[in-house]
């Protein structure tokens, strides 16, 4: 997975992936509850599921937009790294989570999330 990320991601070391990584799954860890908190943590490497397990969700989740401004402000970085980090993660989070788990993860969170995973963002029925 860290390889992955290093790649798709352009990170000219494995630390800078390894950073950027524990970052978006710590982030990701609180916003994500329920079932597919567990699984997804199940189907991750050892070091990536504690990242993610290791933060408790919060009791309002963020938009997809918000969860890229939250992560800016905490790390520090701009919304433009920001969003290319998290997307170099979340993608490969979806290739190892599988369609079925990311399409459940996508539809518990509230919108933005599908662009983050590499996926369209599709309206919801009303």
């Amino acid at each position: 997975m860290l390889e992955k990320v290093r790649y798709e991601g352009a990170y000219a070391t494995r630390h800078q992936a390894e950073v950027v990584v524990r970052r978006v799954l710590e982030a990701l860890g609180r916003q994500l509850t329920g079932d597919e908190r567990v699984e997804l943590a199940a189907r991750l490497p050892r070091e990536a599921a504690a990242h993610l397990a290791s933060q408790i969700p919060a009791t309002s989740p963020l938009t997809g937009w918000g969860f890229v401004k939250d992560l800016t402000e905490r790390t520090g970085g701009t919304p433009a790294t920001t969003r290319w980090d998290t997307g170099a993660v979340l993608g490969a989070i979806a290739s190892i989570a599988g369609d079925d788990l990311i399409t459940r993860i996508i539809r518990q969170l509230p919108d933005g999330y599908a662009l983050l995973f590499g996926r369209a963002q599709l309206a919801r029925a009303a």
